[in-house]
């Protein structure tokens, strides 16, 4: 081989060298081509993955604050949140991990879909009970007030009741006017008046009764008390009437209606039995002495 030969071959291998060098080059160039396109690619999607877990953690952050929700899923929602934007941050541009990543972040937004329907259903449940306890509220402040009203007007009763007790312990008497006692005497079946005591065989008491507008109908006791010159009760047909130690001539019911009425009666005695002197009419009702007067007899 002379030297012109072998200088051929040498500018062959050169220039397949070269060639072999400027397709590594385009391979390399192509091969870092695809490799940007996949990072720009990448960037991208984390881009994109960052920003709906951030919204998801703000999202998330904000029903565990009105604390309408589980809170313990809220919590496990948040911790996880957390680990994939971690993870995010230091990825390694895998598309089966960013595939990985996205499929976990589906999971993530349907566990906050259903995390958001709870909080729209509690919302109503919280808005139904709300209505229900201002309902509630307002029927208790009308009870109060009925309540009130009760116990003013049951304490206005009381005091009425207790006004009427104390009016029905104070004893209403009769008011009495013009006592009168008068002897009589018997002559042919007629009552006959007269002041000589030896003729007389009735003493006869009389008293009028005042009206009262308070009274509509009572049944009334009056007593009548004859007392002779030496204070001594005078017997109806020799019998008294003797009410808790006290003794009278003659026991007189009535029905009062309220208007002024005339009461009169009259007790027996035998003829004769009586002397001159000065008689005493005495007009009791429950023991209490209401009216008096004297009468002479001669």
């Amino acid at each position: 081989m002379n030297y012109q030969d072998t200088k051929f071959n040498y500018k062959i291998l050169l220039a397949a060298l070269i060639a072999v060098v400027i397709g590594i080059l385009i391979a390399f160039y192509y091969s870092y081509a695809q490799s940007q396109n996949k990072i720009d690619y990448l960037e991208d999607e984390k881009a994109i993955l960052v920003k709906d877990l951030t919204m998801m953690k703000a999202e998330v952050s904000r029903l565990s604050t009105s604390n309408e929700v589980n809170e313990i899923e809220m919590q496990h929602a948040q911790y996880r949140i957390d680990q994939l934007l971690d993870s995010v941050g230091v990825l390694n541009f895998d598309i089966a991990k960013l595939r990985e990543y996205r499929k976990e972040l589906r999971k993530m937004e349907l566990m906050h879909d259903t995390l958001r329907l709870r909080n729209n259903s509690l919302r109503y449940n919280n808005s139904i009970l709300s209505q229900k306890y201002n309902e509630t509220k307002t029927k208790m402040e009308i009870l109060e007030n009925k309540t009130g009203k009760l116990e003013e007007a049951e304490a206005t009763l009381l005091k009425q009741n207790k006004i009427i007790s104390e009016k029905l312990k104070i004893k209403s008497y009769l008011r009495l006017q013009g006592p009168e006692g008068t002897g009589y005497r018997i002559r042919g079946g007629d009552p006959i008046q007269t002041n000589k005591a030896s003729t007389i065989s009735r003493l006869r008491g009389c008293v009028a009764v005042a009206a009262n507008v308070d009274v509509i109908r009572e049944e009334k006791i009056i007593y009548l008390q004859f007392l002779d010159p030496q204070k001594k009760v005078i017997a109806h047909n020799a019998f008294t009437i003797n009410v808790n130690g006290n003794t009278y001539s003659k026991k007189v019911e009535f029905i009062f209606d309220g208007t002024r009425e005339d009461i009169c009666d009259a007790i027996s005695v035998p003829e004769g039995s009586l002397e001159q002197g000065t008689y005493t009419l005495n007009v009791f009702e429950n023991e209490k002495l209401l009216t008096s007067t004297e009468f002479q007899l001669k």
